[in-house]
């Protein structure tokens, strides 16, 4: 724990539903608005205001087309989100004392 540096914990992150939305992304690259939505079991208001968050800091992107006549959302992890992921999950370990390898 003496290597730890709190700091490295990304506040962005660390939010439960943001963190859920991360982790999601992480695996999936790539998500509807509605599959996300039901995945994470949180409202439309509440996984909106997180994305547009994570939107803010360069995380994920949103797109909007439209699939016959019905409009869909796609969320989808950046390369910047990636990395910034992968950083928070080895500060979490550092901070358990688990090693990343």
């Amino acid at each position: 724990m003496a290597d730890f540096n709190y700091r490295a914990i990304d506040d962005f992150i660390h939010s439960r539903v943001r963190l859920m939305i991360m982790s999601y992304l992480a695996a999936a690259r790539s998500a509807e608005f509605t599959v996300l939505k039901k995945a994470l079991e949180v409202s439309d208001g509440n996984l909106s205001t997180h994305i547009k968050k994570l939107e803010d800091v360069g995380y994920v992107l949103q797109s909007k087309r439209f699939v016959g006549k019905k409009p869909q959302t796609l969320i989808a992890i950046t390369e910047k989100g990636d990395k910034a992921f992968k950083v928070y999950v080895e500060s979490l370990a550092a901070m358990v004392g688990l090693k990343q390898d």
